[in-house]
């Protein structure tokens, strides 16, 4: 099992936040989901993990890699 705990922004009470994988409390709270991604960028470039963002529904709209991705893009 991996030790990797990537990063979600989330839909959260009066904004967004950025919660670590496996946590049921929130890194940090922002006014907005730029903000939270934002922030959420620089964490996971600093630890080598992957910002996965949901939408306001809750389901996963976009992810993005900062560490070393076993499934690169080709081309």
């Amino acid at each position: 099992m991996s030790s990797k705990k990537d990063i979600h922004v989330v839909k959260h009470e009066g904004g967004w936040a950025t919660r670590r994988e496996g946590s049921e409390r929130a890194g940090g709270v922002y006014d907005t989901q730029r903000e939270a991604i934002h922030h959420a960028k620089g964490q996971a470039q600093r630890e080598r993990v992957e910002v996965v963002i949901h939408g306001r529904d809750g389901k996963i709209r976009d992810s993005n890699s900062y560490g070393n991705d076993p499934y690169p893009p080709k081309g």
